[in-house]
């Protein structure tokens, strides 16, 4: 555990703001389809931003699992983009420092999108790497390779993404 995780432990309000997004992620065990997921992000969503003083975020493995979850195939663009809106909420609170040491709890349901995402998806997503991931710059050199392997399905020549 890093030592200022430790200290945050020691503060009341960083343990009520993390029984808060606890109770939110319990909202997922309960969800049985697409629009229980949809609704559990939204619920996910408000308690994040319930308290923006902490830049490092309680139970990250288990919102990262949840939102890798909320990214299958199989699910409607809907959760997609409902579950790219809470990982930029995340990125707005972690900042670069923390994103940077959390970068592989959070790739591994980012990076293998692209090549399965709707086209109303695919610039959501890549705006995120401009945004958050491409300005980590030689702190994104761990993950760069799947980065790339990413992004390359996810190129069709002719389309506007490829451009991008």
């Amino acid at each position: 555990m890093d030592p200022e995780e430790q200290e945050l432990l020691n503060d009341y309000r960083y343990r009520n703001y993390s029984s808060v997004i606890e109770k939110a992620l319990r909202n997922f065990e309960s969800s049985s389809e697409w629009a229980d997921l949809i609704s559990s992000l939204g619920k996910l969503n408000k308690a994040l931003q319930s308290n923006l003083r902490y830049s490092l975020l309680p139970r990250r493995l288990l919102i990262s699992k949840r939102l890798a979850q909320c990214l299958h195939p199989a699910l409607p663009s809907g959760v997609h983009l409902k579950a790219l809106e809470t990982y930029e909420i995340i990125f707005k609170i972690v900042g670069t420092k923390w994103l940077a040491k959390d970068l592989f709890l959070y790739s591994y349901g980012l990076f293998p999108l692209l090549a399965n995402a709707a086209m109303s998806v695919r610039p959501v997503l890549l705006g995120l790497y401009e945004k958050y991931f491409l300005p980590l710059q030689k702190l994104l050199l761990p993950s760069l390779q799947a980065f790339i392997v990413g992004l390359l399905p996810g190129l069709e020549e002719g389309s506007e993404i490829y451009d991008r």
